[in-house]
Formats: C-alpha cells, sequence, structure tokens
C-alpha cells in the first residue's frame, strides 16, 4: 500500500514558540496600500499570528505573460513577517489571468453537453490541458525561486480547493487522459469491457480509442455504472496529479511544507480526500456550518473524518466562516457564541490551526456578503470582538500545552468510502432517495445521542483496530475488505452494519446469491429483495413501524433467512399484503469470536439513537448509563503516554447543562464554573477543562 508523505509542520518565526496558528485568507491586492498598516494593527490585537496570501493573485502576479511583479506582495510579506505575523504563501494559480484564457481558450473546461465555461468567474481551466498545467508551473516556479530564502514564508498554499467548480471536464484533452488513465488501471480493453460491463447494451469496445467520457446521452437515459464509477475516480485523479506536478514545482526549488485545502464534509463528497490526504505534509481543510439543528453535530463530524484522513497528525482547519457565507440560498447568521464555539470544536478534533475566509470583509466581487474577521462594521462590532476573543483562547490553550496533545481515539469507529457515495448517486438505483454519505453522520449523531463520541474514519484506515466498527451503507465491498470483515469480527471485533453494505465489488458488480453479498454468514442474514418506500405514488408503502418502536423510512431489507446463530432484537409490523409483517429489522450474530449487528432499514437519527440502548447492550458495547449523557458532546486530547489532558465538553441542547468540570476549566465561552465543582454550559457555550 502506498506511503503517506511524512508529516511535517508550518514552523514559527525566527524568535518565536510554537502555538496555534491562528488567522485567514489576506487579501491585500483588494485594499489601497494605507489600509494595510490597519490591518496588521488589527491582527496583532485580536491575536492573529498567520495569514494566506496571494490565493488568487496570478493576474497582478503576472499582469502580462512573462511580465512579473512581485513588489506589492513582498512589501505586504515584509510587513507581516516585521509584525511577527508568518505567511502561508499560495501559488496563485487558482484562476487564470484573462489574458492567457484569451490566448489559449483551449485551457477551459467543457461540461456534459459540450459547452465550454467560459471565464468570469474562477476555476475556469481543465486539469488535463497540456498548455495550462505549463503556464501554472511557470508561475509556481517564479514563485519558489522567488520567494524560497523569504523568513515569513512558512509554508505553500498549492492552489485552491481543487474541483470545487472544475471537478469535471469532457474536453477533448481529458478524453485522452480518461484513455491512458483505464489503460493504466486495467491494462487491456477486455479487462475494461469486464469491469464496466459492456455486454449489456452492446457498449463493447475493441480499443482504448473508443473509451469517451461520459457526456450527455440523453435526458432520461441511464449511463454505464461502472463507466460513471471510474469517471469519478478519474476526475478526482486527474486533479490531484495536476496537484502533484504544483507541489513538486515549488518543493523542487523551495522546500517548505506544503498543503492544499480540501473541503470535507458530510455531504462534500466530490474529490477522494482520503486519497489525496497521502500527498500533502499536512492535511488542511475548508468547513462552513450547516445552518440548524445539525450545526454542532455536522461540524463535529467532518472535523472527526478531517482527523482520521490525517490519521491523527494535526490538521489545519484553513476556512471557515466567522457567520453567514454568500453562496447559499438563504445565507443565515450564526448565533451568539457559535463562532467560539465552532473555532474549538474543529481545535478538539484535532485542528492545530484555525484558520477564516477572509480577514477583512470585501466591499466589492461576488464575495462581499461573505462575513469575515474584519466585517463591513470594522472594529467595533461583535464578530471583530468574538475574533479577539478566540485569540485569547487560543493563546491561552498553547500556553497551557495544547499543542502537546492529539485527538484520543474512540472506541468506536464509523467508516466512511468515498467510492460507495458515488457508486450510490447513479441515477438507475432502488430508490434515489438514499445515497452513502447520511448513514454515517446519522451514526455519529446516533451515537453521540447515547454519549459515544465516535471516530469517523475514511475505508483505507485502520478501522478493524477499533472495539467497534460501523459499516454505514457501505455499498461498495471488494474483496479486500471483505477479508477484512471477516478477520475483524472473527478476531473478536463488533461491527454494525447497514442496509445497501455490500451490495457490490469495486467495479459495482453485484455480489450474487442474496445481499449483503460477500458477507452474509458474518452478519447472519440473508436480503432476497429491497423494499424502498415513498410517497410518490398513492397507496404505495411510505414507512415502517418496528417492534421496538421506531420507524424506518426510504429504505428496508427484506430479509427472507436468518443463521441460527442470530438473534432477532426488532421485527417490522406492518399489514399482512405488505410481506414485511414480521420480518426482521435489527440483529446480532455470533462470528467467530466477535459479534455482527445487522440494521437492515433506514432509521435515521432518532430512530438509530433510540435503538442503540439495546443493540450496545447485544453488542457488549459500554455506553455512559447516565440519563442525559447526550446533552454533550465530549472531546478528549490525550498526551503521547495517550493519558487524558484535556476534555472540551460542548452543550448539544437549547438548554443550559450542569455537569462535574473534573479538573481545571481554563477556557470557557458561554459557561461559568461553580463553587462545587461543577460548570454550567450555556446553548451554543463550550468549556475546556485541563486534566
Amino acid at each position: 500500500m502506498k506511503e503517506h508523505r511524512p508529516f511535517r509542520w508550518p514552523q514559527p518565526l525566527e524568535g518565536q514558540a510554537q502555538r496555534i496558528w491562528y488567522g485567514g485568507d489576506y487579501n491585500p491586492d483588494q485594499w489601497p496600500e494605507e489600509v494595510w498598516d490597519e490591518d496588521i494593527e488589527l491582527m496583532k490585537k485580536s491575536g492573529v499570528n498567520l495569514v494566506s496570501v496571494a490565493i488568487f493573485s496570478w493576474a497582478k502576479l503576472e499582469p502580462e505573460e512573462g511580465v512579473y511583479d512581485f513588489d506589492w506582495l513582498d512589501r505586504v510579506i515584509d510587513k507581516l513577517g516585521k509584525a511577527g505575523i508568518a505567511v502561508d504563501l499560495a501559488s496563485g494559480t487558482a484562476s487564470p489571468p484573462m489574458w492567457l484564457t484569451q490566448a489559449h481558450p483551449e485551457i477551459l473546461w467543457v461540461d456534459y453537453r459540450g459547452d465550454v465555461c467560459q471565464p468570469g468567474a474562477r476555476q475556469h481551466w481543465r486539469a488535463t490541458s497540456p498548455v495550462f498545467l505549463d503556464y501554472a508551473l511557470n508561475l509556481c516556479r517564479k514563485m519558489a525561486e522567488h520567494y524560497k530564502d523569504n523568513p515569513h514564508v512558512v509554508s505553500w498554499h498549492v492552489s485552491n480547493e481543487y474541483g470545487c467548480h472544475n471537478r469535471f471536464d469532457y474536453s477533448k484533452d481529458a478524453e485522452r487522459a480518461f484513455q491512458k488513465w483505464c489503460e493504466k488501471r486495467y491494462g487491456t480493453i477486455d479487462a475494461v469491457n469486464d469491469a464496466w460491463g459492456t455486454a449489456f447494451w452492446a457498449q463493447r469496445m475493441n480499443n482504448f480509442s473508443e473509451i469517451i467520457p461520459p457526456r450527455f446521452i440523453g435526458d432520461g437515459n441511464f449511463m454505464n455504472p461502472g463507466k460513471l464509477l471510474d469517471w469519478k475516480r478519474f476526475s478526482s485523479d486527474a486533479l490531484l496529479d495536476f496537484y502533484k506536478a504544483e507541489r513538486d514545482a515549488l518543493l523542487e526549488i523551495a522546500p517548505k511544507p506544503q498543503t492544499t485545502n480540501f473541503m470535507i464534509s458530510a455531504g462534500g463528497t466530490g474529490i477522494d480526500y482520503d486519497k489525496w490526504g497521502y500527498d500533502v505534509d499536512f492535511v488542511s481543510n475548508d468547513h462552513y456550518f450547516t445552518p440548524g439543528e445539525s450545526h454542532l453535530d455536522e461540524l463535529a463530524y467532518s472535523a472527526s473524518l478531517t482527523d482520521g484522513i490525517a490519521r491523527k497528525n494535526p490538521w489545519f482547519l484553513m476556512e471557515n466562516s466567522t457567520g453567514a457565507v454568500n453562496w447559499r440560498p438563504i445565507n443565515y447568521k450564526k448565533e451568539p457564541g457559535q463562532l467560539v464555539r465552532d473555532a474549538l470544536a474543529h481545535l478538539a478534533m484535532g485542528s492545530n490551526a484555525i484558520c477564516y475566509f477572509q480577514w477583512r470583509q470585501s466591499k466589492a466581487g461576488a464575495e462581499k456578503f461573505h462575513t469575515a474577521m474584519v466585517p463591513h462594521a470594522g472594529e467595533d462590532s461583535q464578530d471583530f470582538r468574538d475574533v479577539c476573543e478566540l485569540g485569547a483562547d487560543l493563546d491561552r490553550l498553547s500556553d497551557e500545552g495544547l499543542l502537546d496533545t492529539r485527538l484520543a481515539k474512540s472506541r468506536v469507529a464509523v467508516v466512511f468510502d468515498y467510492e460507495s457515495q458515488w457508486a450510490t448517486e447513479h441515477t438507475a438505483t432502488p430508490t434515489q432517495q438514499v445515497r452513502h454519505w447520511t448513514e454515517p453522520l446519522d451514526w455519529f449523531r446516533a451515537l453521540a445521542d447515547n454519549g459515544i463520541t465516535a471516530d469517523v474514519v475514511p475505508v483505507r484506515s485502520d478501522w478493524d483496530t477499533y472495539e467497534a466498527a460501523v459499516l454505514p451503507s457501505l455499498y461498495l465491498l471488494s474483496e479486500d475488505a471483505t477479508s477484512r470483515v471477516r478477520d475483524y469480527v472473527a478476531k473478536g471485533g463488533k461491527l454494525f452494519v447497514t442496509y445497501y453494505t455490500g451490495i457490490s465489488d469495486e467495479r459495482d458488480h453485484i455480489w450474487l446469491g442474496g445481499y449483503p453479498g460477500s458477507i452474509r454468514d458474518v452478519v447472519g442474514v440473508r436480503v432476497e429483495e429491497f423494499a424502498p418506500m415513498g410517497d410518490d405514488y398513492a397507496g404505495t408503502l411510505d414507512h415502517l413501524d418496528l417492534t421496538n418502536g421506531t420507524v424506518a423510512h426510504d429504505f428496508a431489507d427484506w430479509i427472507t433467512s436468518t443463521a441460527d446463530t442470530t438473534r432477532v432484537l426488532a421485527s417490522y409490523q406492518a399489514d399482512p399484503w405488505t410481506g414485511m409483517n414480521g420480518v426482521p429489522a435489527i440483529t446480532v450474530n455470533e462470528y467467530g469470536d466477535g459479534k455482527a449487528a445487522y440494521v437492515g432499514c433506514r432509521l435515521g437519527r432518532e430512530g438509530l439513537a433510540a435503538s442503540l440502548p439495546e443493540l450496545l447492550q447485544a453488542m457488549d458495547v459500554e455506553a455512559p448509563a447516565e440519563s442525559g449523557a447526550g446533552d454533550l458532546l465530549r472531546v478528549d486530547r490525550v498526551d503521547a503516554a495517550g493519558e487524558s489532558a484535556f476534555s472540551f465538553l460542548f452543550n448539544r441542547t437549547h438548554r443550559t447543562v450542569t455537569v462535574p468540570a473534573g479538573g481545571e476549566v481554563v477556557v470557557a465561552s458561554l459557561a461559568h464554573t461553580g463553587d462545587d465543582g461543577t460548570v454550567a454550559i450555556d446553548p451554543n457555550g463550550v468549556a475546556v477543562v485541563k486534566r
């Protein structure tokens, strides 16, 4: 298996101690130079010690082909460095300037209908364009040569959010690259035909030149599933190859720690970020909050997955928002306390850096309504006061030794798989209401409701070293993954498996004989048919009641047989005409020295949370017994010896929650310590306890 690059973290400026990095994207080229000094004074006031610069500055760095202007950037970096503020310097290649796209329109990406993406926004380039690659690498080398010895530049920020807008390109460049990718992956065209099942619908190909991207095939038609799955793999890999070329051009000249900002969130599944995690010196992520009741839980889930991709090395929160974003139909503001609370939640989950988009809110352009550390209202604003409060909190936690700790390993792992998500996105599936990504989030939240803070980990990780693991709608199970499942449970592991798991192998070929395919004997059930539910036709089955009082929606398995070693914990209660009455819904099977639970329907977060106490007990997984255990999200960071050093306590409710502190409260936001050793945490509040 491929090895991760050695972990390298940005080091402090000369004469400074290592601190939690704090700052954000800084765009001085959007402002007159007289604003720069004010910016730096406000940065020092708020505790900022790092900014990312020049992310979208190509047109200013190279105003015309072969003409470079680094003077303005030199002045900014010099001012920042003298003020003790480090620079995370971008390659500047995220969006090409107008002179480049006018001279070389062949670099513009093409959509699946053949329309060319015109310049006018950002990321209007194709990852497979050799012309664009030459220009981008040239700028990388110029940047590296100019700043290789600059003491204020502590890291490289390679491009920006790859694939945010140009994930898919259907151009001739992409077609040629896709053919080469398929040849490298499969070796022969016969192997491609086998993988894609081209005997169906007369799609057999005679040579690699007949492979084309999955372009528009007519409304209502169905793309070959194997081809589409490989296209998504290829598209992620093509962007990864482009990133590696930029990275290597920079590091050959200026070998500073480097990263590129991922976009890891519960629903952010376009790029295989776990695969990308092998090729950065340190993982960084951009995360934007989900408004409403899932705000904290989705953030914690995404941050935990980022930690899993980083393999518990420290990671860098490169972007989040102080408040509202600008790109949703309704851009909700954050509630009081959430700016600080959200940052500390990322910190709790393993980040050693908290940064924002952006430092100063733009007065023009498409992101002018995206909030910033210095908002339109200026220094005299609640957002900036919160930014200063957070800076003081991070400074205190640095002094207390937080940087000597990492996120503790949970007893329970929830497994996530980018490729299973891609496979479930196909338009010809049992139901369009089910995708892989929602089930891991529901399990994370349901476990939290029962007082268990799980780790969210990618399928390539060491999930099989946990006491218990959840495979939630893990649609694809390769032979290797199947072997891991068998070995894990046989050796004493406790495995939770859900509906829509193990349906196909890595080629999206169905495992035959009844679901869940290759692990039927491990879970002790055999599913003959799916029973999707909905209300799009009058009189269809739209839900199923379970004997444990919960309700299934959207999807259920028709389990027709169970093993002698399987115990049924809950069944369906339904009218006889449905064929589902008495059918097992939740089971536990003994396999080898371990146990495997099977949840054969979509219960949602609430149904899972209600089912888990009995299920955890049947699986011999210990959970907090006290009432209200799910009111707090507790996250521990531990020292090198694995001893608890800091506990972060987050209120998950809309009422004040009072709990024993269990140590010294070193940081509190909307939280108050009592004389009796307790801490009262208000809604959106957090207390950080040093053990």
